[in-house]
């Protein structure tokens, strides 16, 4: 059985945070893998995500996902796409596209703004939020006809700052664009820091004068039965990972 969570903030627009519940996927995929860039077998990531978009009540090529690559660049869809773009968010307002987020750690963050008919969706890993990807998706959305001030945006299930242990190097990246980040870091062993990942993209948000910005509090590390983990797997030396997907429509 899939098991999707959901957020009343997004209410009333269809989507939903996919646990790894439910898919075809065996082995270190078990479950429901929506990833192609993974090693998994493409019949079982096809059959995956043609689950995920009978979900959705949209056809399998009406579910779209780019291929991310930690930018903060954004594609605006009008159609379906038939390749996946290399791109870490899209945004739309036409209904009946659902637009799907792959993350293994990383925030999955859907935005709405119901009452314009303009959606969003973004791959937010820390590269992505430092470089603008949150902000360039309220961006895009905004050339549709939203309102930031209108808009909510909730982050879906990610790597929790108990489990996200960074090298000071990480830390001093961060400090030097703003001394105020220190605040998304505590104190690890020795030299490492933990990092507060779904914190720094809801100050991003809120930064950004969205209307609301939530986090589910789901964290993938530490539930593996619910959810792929790319550090956990690394922590293993598994040779790969599965991959979520996180979807909304109008």
């Amino acid at each position: 059985m899939i098991e999707i969570l959901t957020s009343d903030a997004l209410a009333p627009l269809s989507h939903g945070f996919f646990t790894r519940k439910g898919g075809a996927s065996s082995g270190i995929f078990q479950g429901l893998n929506c990833g192609p860039g993974s090693s998994d077998l493409s019949e079982a990531v096809a059959i995956n995500r043609a689950r995920v978009a009978a979900a959705m009540d949209v056809p399998p090529n009406h579910l779209q996902t780019v291929h991310q690559v930690h930018s903060a660049d954004v594609v605006t869809l009008t159609e379906p796409l038939t390749d996946r773009p290399r791109a870490d968010a899209m945004v739309t307002a036409t209904p009946g596209l659902a637009l799907g987020i792959l993350t293994a750690d990383c925030q999955p963050v859907l935005f709405a703004d119901p009452q314009a008919g303009v959606i969003g969706a973004a791959h937010a890993g820390w590269r992505g939020v430092k470089d603008g990807v949150l902000e360039a998706t309220l961006a895009a959305m905004e050339a549709l006809g939203a309102d930031r001030a209108r808009t909510t945006a909730v982050i879906g299930p990610c790597i929790s700052q108990a489990a996200y242990e960074v090298g000071p190097e990480f830390l001093e990246s961060f400090l030097d664009d703003d001394p105020d980040h220190a605040r998304f870091f505590a104190g690890g062993t020795g030299d490492r820091a933990m990092f507060d990942l779904p914190a720094f993209g809801l100050a991003r948000l809120r930064a950004a004068g969205i209307g609301h910005a939530e986090w589910t509090r789901h964290c993938t590390y530490a539930d593996e039965e619910r959810f792929f983990s790319y550090r956990r797997t690394t922590h293993r030396g598994e040779a790969d990972y599965g991959r979520l997907i996180s979807v909304i429509r109008l």
